[in-house]
């Protein structure tokens, strides 16, 4: 099935979506610097939520990927750049994986921190503000329409959304969080879910101690 959306979401992009424009590059490298002048706020509020997604994703992804066969890394690195486009493949191919072993390392600690699901939350609030009151829907959608990158960006925005409950279930299970009315809180609202989940989900448990103490047992028997 993500093969499938794969293939779909590429053939969708270069086929059937509205042709480039000849300011995408300029408007690309304007977002990234900081030169706004003339752009519609809610652009500017898509492109950089854009980049406040594969941050979130990456605070499942490094801890799903230490029991996969195949890195995590390249994956979410990828997603920076392109989104959906290199999570798909991931999803695809991954296999269930509802048990954290070994330790915590420095980039897992982070991204388990509630601490990091509470200034990605501050920074989308802000976001979300700047893009909803000052924007302009009737140039947003004139864009939609116009131009690829507006408009598969947009897409690449929802899929985001619409993929996250697909890592959701297995993290909840290695918190020992088997509660079903959160999984289906955290998928139905977009973005605010998750962003929620990662502010107030337990920490994962730190398998060093609990082997040290296993350890320690065994030689006192």
């Amino acid at each position: 099935m993500f093969w499938l959306l794969w293939l779909g979401l590429i053939s969708y992009a270069f086929l059937f979506a509205p042709p480039n424009q000849p300011d995408t590059f300029e408007l690309i490298i304007r977002l990234s610097t900081g030169d706004w002048e003339g752009i519609n706020p809610l652009i500017i509020s898509l492109f950089y939520l854009m980049g406040i997604w594969p941050i979130i994703y990456a605070c499942l992804l490094f801890v799903d990927g230490r029991g996969q066969k195949i890195k995590a890394f390249p994956f979410a690195l990828a997603s920076f750049g392109v989104g959906a486009f290199a999570i798909l493949p991931y999803l695809a191919l991954r296999l269930s994986n509802p048990i954290f072993s070994g330790e915590k390392d420095g980039l897992i600690k982070i991204l388990d921190s509630r601490i990091t699901g509470l200034l990605l939350t501050l920074g989308t609030i802000v976001l979300l503000a700047f893009g909803l009151s000052q924007g302009d829907w009737g140039d947003f959608i004139h864009q939609w329409q116009t131009s690829r990158f507006i408009h598969v960006m947009s897409l690449d925005f929802c899929l985001l959304c619409l993929l996250f409950p697909s890592l959701l279930g297995d993290d909840m299970a290695r918190r020992n969080l088997k509660n079903l009315g959160v999984f289906w809180i955290v998928s139905l609202i977009p973005l605010v879910g998750a962003l929620s989940y990662l502010c107030l989900r337990p920490s994962l448990p730190d398998n060093s101690i609990v082997s040290s103490s296993n350890q320690q047992r065994s030689q006192e028997v």
